[in-house]
């Protein structure tokens, strides 16, 4: 089917438009109150569903026309936009519609290679469902995978996540499994389990996004979790300017308690005991290390602190606790309904499934993406994003936010995995990913990432606290054309003193951007230094 074509006579079933932070910001609401007011003058009974992001952030506002046997999706859809596209589906005409606004004419949206290339298994209903609606979950299966797990021991469970190879996606990527069977193993109570959706990380918006557009599935998958390593209290850390995402996950919670889900009325002696506590943070990057997430939890200034003893041993309040993010959670509910051997297929040798990125910077389609672990770069930037826009050059991808690296073109073909990253000078991360063209300046760059950490260290350890400062002042010398060649081989000495000596990961990973900025753009630094 071209393009342009549709069938003027299939009955419109279904309108979807997004509602997610990112669609507000483009202007959602008007398009939705301009579609609300088409139908309503037109006297027509057609169901409007809000739903979350479908990713593709480039061509919000998205509206999705359902018919009996297809689905079409247009964008973005302004308010003035909405007549005609409407009328082309009602049979009223097609003037005015621009072949320009169609995303994808099919349901599974092959034909629009940034939707149509990706994986989605722990996004797969944000854009589909409405994120309020219990209902929505579980006309697609909500909630099987904690009924599925409750018929097995904890042990079989855990040992489901151990060979499904899920690795923590908050950046470390230990093994998730392993984690949880750490946390079982202890015989103490009370136990904690924590979630990590505080998202620190400039440009990230992946558990953002994954709350806002299908709250359930995490809160599954942290019961699954809580049944297996026997724990009644969990933790959801968010940060507070996520406010779409906090009231969706609060909706979600009353709706599983009133449903008997969990509470007093659950029908099950697990889910009874079980509570939520939702813990609002005030977006301090330092609080993504897991100590300094639990002393501010507790209270305190969010601050880390030696390990060992760690988490498992000593965690929330001195007693046994597990973290992991967001990502790692949704993606449990599709590992214990479909199989670990159907989640493990998707990934490499050591990492099973699929990695969520923000995709920004200089690229023609970005958003959130969703890839089995195992990609390519160059897919993600050039068959998803679609290169550089307005004839730009591609120089460079930035992954892991302030405390990751720059991959250099050279590198292109570097398959996205923990240990193939690393090599590299990078790491996965979170899993920001900034695409750089040939006119940025990368010591500015490397500037940018090193002030930021070092405005966000806590100050407890002498490397992190004195030893960033110091980097910040030789890079400020550099930029200003101040700076000698011996000041390069100052900075590289310190940056590895910082990563070598300082207490938690952001210092230890701070030094990234301006090592890999060195390893591979060496000339540019070279290039800003006055004579010896």
């Amino acid at each position: 089917m071209a393009m342009t074509e549709y069938d003027p006579n299939a009955k419109i079933t279904l309108i979807r438009i997004g509602m997610s932070t990112s669609d507000l910001a483009a202007g959602a609401a008007d398009t939705y109150r301009a579609i609300d007011t088409y139908l309503v003058e037109r006297d027509l009974d057609i169901p409007i569903k809000t739903t979350g992001s479908l990713g593709a952030c480039h061509r919000e506002p998205l509206v999705e026309v359902v018919t009996e046997d297809n689905s079409y999706l247009y964008g973005p859809i302004t308010p003035a936009r909405v007549r005609p596209v409407l009328d082309q589906h009602l049979g009223s005409g097609t003037r005015g519609v621009s072949p320009e606004w169609v995303v994808s004419r099919h349901a599974d949206r092959h034909d629009y290679p940034f939707l149509g290339r990706q994986e989605r298994v722990t996004t797969q209903l944000c854009g589909l469902i409405d994120p309020y609606s219990l209902e929505d979950y579980l006309a697609y299966d909500g909630y099987k995978a904690l009924e599925k797990a409750l018929t097995l021991t904890p042990t079989d469970v855990i040992q489901m996540i151990k060979e499904s190879k899920l690795r923590g996606r908050g950046g470390a990527g230990y093994p998730a499994g392993l984690k949880w069977q750490f946390l079982a193993e202890k015989q103490v109570t009370p136990k904690y389990f924590i979630c990590n959706a505080d998202e620190g990380d400039p440009g990230a918006f992946m558990d953002r996004a994954m709350i806002e557009g299908d709250p359930h599935r995490l809160l599954e998958g942290l019961l699954i979790a809580a049944y297996a390593t026997g724990v009644e209290t969990i933790y959801i850390y968010i940060r507070a300017e996520y406010p779409l995402a906090v009231k969706a996950l609060r909706n979600a919670i009353g709706q599983i308690t009133e449903q008997g889900i969990i509470g007093p009325d659950a029908d099950n002696g697990f889910g009874r005991n079980v509570r939520f506590i939702i813990k609002e943070g005030a977006g301090a990057f330092v609080c993504g290390e897991e100590t300094a997430l639990m002393h501010s939890i507790e209270g305190k200034r969010g601050m880390p602190r030696m390990r060992p003893p760690y988490p498992a041993d000593y965690g929330l309040w001195g007693y046994p606790s597990n973290i992991n993010n967001v990502e790692t959670m949704c993606s449990v509910p599709s590992i214990i309904l479909k199989g670990p051997e159907w989640f493990a297929s998707m990934g490499t040798e050591k990492s099973g499934g699929t990695k969520a990125f923000a995709l920004a910077g200089s690229v023609q389609k970005s958003g959130l993406i969703e890839v089995p672990i195992g990609m390519t770069l160059r897919e993600i930037v050039f068959d998803i994003a679609g290169g550089c826009p307005d004839g730009r050059s591609f120089k460079a991808v930035q992954l892991g936010g302030p405390s990751g690296g720059c991959v250099p073109a050279s590198l292109l073909d570097t398959v996205v995995d923990y240990e193939e990253l690393s090599e590299t000078g990078a790491i996965m991360g979170s899993g920001g990913m900034i695409v750089i063209d040939d006119s940025t300046s990368m010591v500015k760059l490397a500037r940018y990432f090193l002030d930021f950490t070092q405005e966000e260290s806590c100050g407890k350890c002498v490397p992190c606290r004195v030893g960033t400062r110091k980097m910040l002042n030789i890079m400020d010398r550099i930029l200003a054309g101040q700076a000698t060649p011996a000041d390069v081989d100052k900075l590289r000495g310190l940056c590895h003193t910082v990563g070598l000596t300082s207490l938690c990961g952001l210092g230890i990973t701070a030094p990234n951007p301006v090592l890999t900025t060195l390893r591979y753009f060496e000339d540019e630094y070279l290039g800003l230094l006055t004579a010896v």
